[in-house]
């Protein structure tokens, strides 16, 4: 009798070992891999009562790391999370880039178009006549930024796409011909946006909204026109004198000029605009791939050779011009608007998507996306 007794009890001890060996979670190459980014960007934003951002690391469809930190509102308390809209900053200009270049597939305009076409009250008609399309979209037409934003600064803090570009339209000279250089210009791409304006005779944010935010499921990303969203989004912040003070619309000059930095989106809603390029779904793979294609012009004089195409960064080998990463493309865009910074990477080679949303300016901005990418690196891409 007291050998079945013992018997029992043992059998029974057995089980329970076994079943809490089954249950015990082991550390696996994912763990590690989030663990190690989360210690980055908790030391990046250690207090959850200020503001911080949201970061999302997607392999094909599998995520890899989604994780959000501190306050979208500090008036509210409200936490940032997956779903927050942030201002996504000069991300923003790849949406008016792929709405130019969704007009052309549709043949109403040509990206080898002279910008004489579309704005005849240029002081110098001459470079309005040099300049086409495609230098704007690629950052390569040499005009200056005539603003006079810091003495002006009133008049900015609520000027839009029609006044943010105005001054350009009176320059007298370029810094280079055309196509011989890369010089990187926010105003330019207000003009962008006015041309859509023109050629559909509607504002650019409803034709993007149409044609692109819907399409790709973008359901509750918001285009600015003018004034900040009313709701739904974060607020941008910076640290000055001793506290957080509120920088974006009304605070930030040039804020209210959308065709540059107007569209705020959420980690997740940009996940699925990345699908939708990849899936052509908005825009043909010929002119998709042309986008995200190095263009060299013909006239080029740099010693440097170029890095973008009509709206995206590429970079093969190096990434930032720092990051040694031999036979790897990074395609990319960042961003940094008022108290507002992000990042937008996207890695064919590997299927990887990198994208981070923050509320305050990043301190030590390059050294995080590279530590970023390495972590992943390190994790064999998340294999």
């Amino acid at each position: 009798m007291k050998t079945s007794v013992f018997l029992f009890v043992l059998s029974c001890l057995f089980i329970t070992l076994v079943s809490s060996c089954k249950n015990k979670q082991p550390i696996t190459t994912v763990t590690l891999l989030e663990n190690q980014l989360d210690s980055l960007y908790t030391n990046q934003f250690p207090n959850p009562d200020q503001p911080g951002g949201t970061v999302l690391i997607k392999k094909g469809d599998k995520t890899l790391f989604l994780k959000s930190y501190g306050v979208a509102d500090m008036q509210t308390g409200e936490k940032n999370t997956e779903h927050t809209l942030f201002n996504t900053g000069s991300i923003s200009k790849t949406f008016v880039a792929n709405g130019i270049l969704i007009l052309q597939q549709r043949g109403l305009l040509s990206i080898e178009d002279a910008i004489a076409k579309y704005f005849n009250d240029f002081t110098n008609q001459e470079i309005a006549n040099k300049i086409k399309i495609k230098h704007w979209l690629s950052h390569t037409s040499g005009i200056p930024d005539v603003r006079k934003v810091e003495q002006e600064r009133e008049f900015y803090l609520t000027a839009r796409d029609t006044q943010n570009f105005a001054p350009l339209k009176k320059v007298d000279s370029l810094y280079f011909e055309p196509g011989e250089r890369f010089k990187y210009s926010n105003p330019v791409y207000n003009g962008l946006a006015l041309i859509i304006d023109q050629v559909t005779g509607a504002d650019w944010q409803k034709f993007i909204k149409k044609e692109i935010l819907e399409p790709s499921g973008m359901n509750t990303t918001k285009i600015v026109q003018g004034s900040y969203p009313s709701d739904g989004v974060a607020h941008g912040y910076i640290y000055k004198e001793g506290k957080y003070q509120e920088q974006d619309y009304g605070e930030e000059p040039t804020y209210g000029a959308s065709g540059n930095s107007g569209v705020y989106s959420s980690v997740i809603e940009l996940t699925q605009y990345e699908k939708a390029i990849q899936d052509n779904v908005f825009l043909n793979k010929e002119l998709t791939d042309q986008s995200r294609t190095v263009w060299k012009p013909y006239n080029w004089k740099s010693q440097k050779e170029p890095l973008i195409g009509y709206s995206w960064f590429i970079e093969k080998d190096t990434f930032l011009s720092e990051h040694n990463s031999p036979g790897i493309t990074f395609i990319y865009h960042t961003g940094s608007n008022g108290g507002f910074n992000s990042f937008y990477i996207t890695i064919p080679e590997k299927d990887i998507l990198i994208i981070g949303l923050f509320n305050q300016p990043l301190k030590e901005y390059k050294k995080l996306v590279f530590s970023t990418i390495d972590i992943v690196k390190e994790h064999s891409w998340g294999e």
